[in-house]
């Protein structure tokens, strides 16, 4: 049945691969980057459609809260009472008037197309009214009269920007770290030392990295070596990660690795690799079973794992002092990674922090018992909030006599993290994930 509507359907497949976006981020928690792919195969979306469908629906979700503050200027009820499946189609439209170059006509007449195949035909009556008031003035004119905030004309909630704010300093470069999280981010590769060299991925070198690549577009699935599993996906900041935990020195011995958090396992397969290289054996752990077959998957073929286990990194099954180095990639708000999970500025809340930190702190304790006098344990967060970064380092130094804060030397200018030789990566300057790495030795 829903292939044969699909043939009727006076829509065209691109804008349905959206709509159905929106809806598995509303309704199943789904991640934009995620459900994507499978989305664009579902409907047979290659090159320009697969593109214009991904900029559809990632650009909506990452312009939500601008866009529904211009349709609650348009609407005559609030919000809240219109039925969800035709605000969706109304936010898709908003954005192809206001940020596609798509032609006002296209934009509406598609739109309300959309609403009609799969709400109705009154729904599609509303859609063509709000869409016209809409589209009465351009994106600066409404952000004029509706968003006199950063905070609503960047879209982002306004306890988000109090908190990156906090994490700069000062207001100095908060446009220009808002306006990165609304830039969508180029595709970048990372090559597994020891099964594929850098020089065979296509792309880019990655300026800081000496394993990534940036994609000039395409499907990163049809590169060779990422279909099989020697390269993979995976943002130039958590590479740097990777290296800075495998590259620390330790005194002595170095042939236990641990991966406390390793779920989804891009980190753990660059951190194989690397370990393969130097003799040493990786285990890879994640608390959540799902997610520890997804580390097993990301794992298979690779040379220096020892193995994967489900456990809780608080709990975790090894003995005391087992490894050399531990990475803790600790559970986190992930507001450093807007640019590619635009629905967590929407689902996230000040109170998260009250669950997290007391979390971040039990997993670098648990890591630092389970690391040797003279290893190290790397704490890295994809979040730049100052109760994730300094607090969670500053909580730990202060309740334990056995660790060290150590600099990390990292070949990255303007780096400096918010305690003296840590490291905060920023979407604005380095064009990564906001990461913060911080490095504790063992005493």
């Amino acid at each position: 049945m829903a292939e044969r509507s699909r043939k009727t359907s006076k829509v065209d497949p691109a804008r349905l691969a959206a709509f159905d976006v929106l809806k598995a981020v509303r309704v199943d928690d789904a991640y934009t980057n995620l459900v994507l792919p499978s989305t664009l195969r579902k409907y047979g979306l290659s090159g320009r459609d697969a593109g214009f469908a991904t900029e559809l629906a990632s650009g909506t979700i990452r312009w939500q809260g601008l866009y529904d503050v211009i349709l609650a200027a348009s609407i005559d009820r609030p919000l809240a009472k219109v039925e969800a499946k035709v605000l969706d189609g109304l936010r898709l439209g908003t954005h192809q008037l206001l940020a596609m170059r798509v032609p006002a006509h296209a934009a509406i007449s598609t739109t309300v197309d959309l609403v009609r195949d799969k709400v109705g035909a009154g729904a599609g009556g509303f859609t063509n009214a709000v869409l016209r008031k809409v589209s009465r003035q351009d994106l600066a004119a409404w952000v004029a009269e509706v968003a006199p905030d950063a905070a609503t004309a960047s879209s982002h909630p306004a306890w988000v920007v109090d908190e990156l704010r906090a994490a700069l300093g000062d207001d100095s470069q908060l446009d220009a770290l808002l306006a990165a999280d609304n830039a969508p981010p180029r595709v970048t590769l990372v090559a597994r030392p020891g099964r594929v060299d850098r020089a065979e991925l296509p792309g880019e070198p990655t300026p800081f990295s000496p394993y990534g690549v940036v994609l000039d577009g395409g499907d990163p699935g049809q590169v060779p070596a990422v279909a099989d599993g020697r390269a993979g996906v995976q943002d130039e900041g958590s590479q740097l990660v990777a290296v800075v935990a495998a590259t620390a020195a330790v005194a002595g011995r170095d042939e236990r690795w641990l991966d406390l958090c390793a779920g989804p396992g891009g980190k753990a397969a660059l951190l194989a690799a690397l370990a393969a290289e130097r003799g040493a054996l990786l285990v890879a752990s994640e608390r959540q079973v799902h997610r520890a077959g997804l580390v097993r998957r990301a794992l298979a073929g690779a040379a220096g794992v020892a193995g994967v286990v489900a456990a809780d990194g608080t709990a975790p099954p090894y003995l005391p002092g087992a490894f050399d180095r531990v990475l803790v990639d600790a559970p986190c708000t992930g507001l450093g990674a807007l640019r590619r999970r635009p629905e967590s500025r929407w689902r996230r809340r000040p109170e998260d922090l009250e669950g997290l930190v007391p979390l971040q702190q039990a997993l670098v304790s648990a890591a630092l018992d389970l690391t040797r006098p003279g290893g190290v344990v790397l704490y890295a967060t994809c979040s730049p909030v100052l109760a994730e970064t300094r607090g969670v380092v500053e909580s730990v130094l202060a309740s334990r006599d056995d660790v060290a804060l150590e600099s990390i030397d990292l070949a990255v200018p303007d780096c400096a993290g918010p305690l003296p030789g840590t490291v905060q990566l920023w979407p604005h300057r380095h064009g990564t994930d906001a990461m913060f790495l911080a490095l504790l030795r063992k005493a």
